[in-house]
């Protein structure tokens, strides 16, 4: 077995009767190449201190790294960081074993993987010839005695048909694994040179690769082998998704844009796009803009770059800014709510500023066309206009507006996490009047902070849960429908969703609504889905 100190993680789940929490609306997924750390596995941090234990801090060729210093640097709480290589490899140790070796390979690979491994006999019987202990370190740098991480394996063996064979118990390790035949004699005793009965380690051989730059391909991945960007369903949730460029001279390629801002469309989540570099003024913005290929509002872009001190070229560099963005929403959101004028502001943090100057008038263009821009200095509130997706101009308001499609997305993440009780309780009358009941007390509780200040002081929001959308056959098979409602926007349109809880996952999907009263949610409203009888339900607010 082995002995591994590790960090105790709890999970609340909501219950019935109790209010809805709001979702995070700010946790932010970077996908990139790292100094070191583990590969297409998604780490949540919590701090660049974190991020230099785990991926290695700073390195030149990882803009990832830059992007998450930046991050917290500007307010940034939560990170999901997710590493992607393109050809690493990985260092091996070799263990002699009399005339034969026992070679293990380390679990992530690149050059800054630095293995140590011990081998004893102590507590084993002078006839289990085949049984050895083993230790394996990862240590700071080569020859340091800071730890990273241990690993103690008790009483291994050789032997295949034993239930301690030591391919069997690495295959549990997060720092190596066996790489090619066990041999047919156990690891010899490591003893420190020159110093008789005293304990030795064997270092990892120095045949790691970082790899190289990484393609549209290596950051997209996998979706049937959960790599690259498909690694990020190992995380349960975020909000905001960075994927810097893959180097400082290469802009993020079509195929990966694409990709990503259909995940994000998935997950309920947003894409931070960067500009450009050949974008070095604001008429190349608005120019390049006139054939954006990319209209979406799960898409959203700040303009220009920016200017940062690098502090391994001691100088200021050019960086995109998709990690500063982040970090100043983050910032922003635990300062004020998503209906704020204040989210709309772009304001950076000292120490970065943009790469070029904008005027108020271009500012307004560029708004006009689909893209955010950057300051330094907080302007005149009447010189910002409101952050925008990349939607497009035709786009309907709650689309357009960053901040209506972030409360909505912040509503359904809520919703759908805080229902979750209802897949352990039978589908009835009494947990239809819990639903409702819970709900409403959320959307009120929105109502009452202003979030639907934009529409219709009649008829904001309104929760259905009964036997008209919980059908007799659904009901047997554990089946709970709840439909509920809100308007965003001074248009105040209704957006109704039909969240299902079953076995096996969750659903939420919008339905079509026909208002009857002049627009209003009071009233009547149709429900037209193909899976719902037509339906009447009252509004509230």
């Amino acid at each position: 077995m082995a002995e591994r100190i590790t960090g105790i993680q709890v999970h609340e789940e909501v219950v019935a009767g109790e209010s809805i929490a709001r979702a995070p609306v700010a946790v932010t997924a970077f996908v990139g190449r790292a100094l070191r750390g583990p590969v297409n596995r998604p780490v949540t941090l919590h701090s660049f201190a974190d991020y230099q234990r785990i991926f290695g801090g700073l390195w030149q060729p990882s803009t990832l790294s830059y992007a998450v210093e930046q991050f917290f640097d500007s307010g940034g709480t939560t990170a999901i960081v997710l590493r992607v290589a393109n050809d690493a490899r990985p260092c091996t140790l070799d263990l002699p074993a009399g005339t034969h070796r026992l070679r293990v390979q380390a679990l992530q690979p690149g050059t800054r993987e630095y293995l140590r491994a011990a081998v004893d006999y102590d507590g084993i019987g002078e006839n289990e010839t085949d049984r050895f202990n083993l230790v394996v370190q990862r240590v700071r740098t080569p020859g340091s005695e800071h730890i990273e991480d241990q690993e103690i394996y008790r009483r291994l063996s050789v032997d295949p048909a034993s239930s301690r064979h030591v391919a069997a118990a690495l295959a549990a390790s997060q720092l190596v694994r066996v790489a090619g035949p066990v041999p047919p004699v156990r690891p010899d005793v490591v003893t420190a040179p020159g110093r008789a009965g005293l304990a030795g380690y064997i270092l990892s051989n120095a045949d790691g690769d970082d790899g190289g730059p990484l393609s549209d391909y290596d950051i997209i991945g996998s979706a049937a082998e959960a790599t690259g960007l498909f690694a990020l369903g190992g995380a349960e949730s975020f909000n905001l998704l960075c994927i810097p460029p893959p180097s400082r001279d290469v802009d993020l390629g079509p195929s990966a844009l694409l990709v990503a801002h259909r995940y994000c469309r998935d997950r309920r989540a947003l894409l931070v796009v960067d500009p450009p570099s050949a974008w070095q003024s604001a008429a190349d913005a608005l120019a390049a803009m006139r054939e954006w290929p990319l209209a979406s509002d799960s898409a959203f872009m700040y303009f220009p770059r920016l200017l940062a001190y690098d502090k391994l070229r001691g100088r200021f560099e050019s960086f995109a800014p998709c990690g500063a963005v982040a970090g100043m929403l983050s910032r922003a959101a635990g300062q004020s709510p998503l209906w704020s004028a204040a989210m709309d502001e772009g304001l950076l943090r000292p120490g970065l500023r943009p790469l070029c100057a904008v005027t108020d008038a271009e500012r307004q263009r560029l708004a006009a066309a689909g893209v955010n821009v950057l300051q330094a200095l907080r302007p005149p509130a009447a010189n910002v206009p409101p952050a925008c997706t990349l939607a497009g101009a035709g786009a309907a308001p709650e689309q357009r507006l960053l901040g209506a499609r972030r409360l909505t997305l912040m509503i359904l993440g809520s919703v759908e996490r805080g229902t979750r009780w209802m897949l352990f309780e039978p589908s009835g009358l009494s947990l239809w009047r819990k639903a409702e009941a819970q709900l409403s007390s959320f959307f009120a509780s929105l109502d009452e902070e202003r979030a639907f200040d934009g529409a219709p002081a009649e008829g904001r929001w309104f929760v259905v849960c009964d036997e008209r959308i919980n059908r007799a056959g659904e009901r047997d098979r554990g089946v709970v429908n709840v439909l509920f409602g809100f308007a965003i926007g001074r248009a105040g349109r209704v957006h109704a969703y039909l969240l299902t809880h079953r076995a096996g996952g969750s659903r939420i999907k919008p339905v079509t609504l026909n208002r009857l009263h002049g627009g209003h949610v009071r009233g009547e409203i149709l429900i037209e889905d193909e899976e719902l009888p037509p339906l009447v339900v009252e509004g509230r607010g």
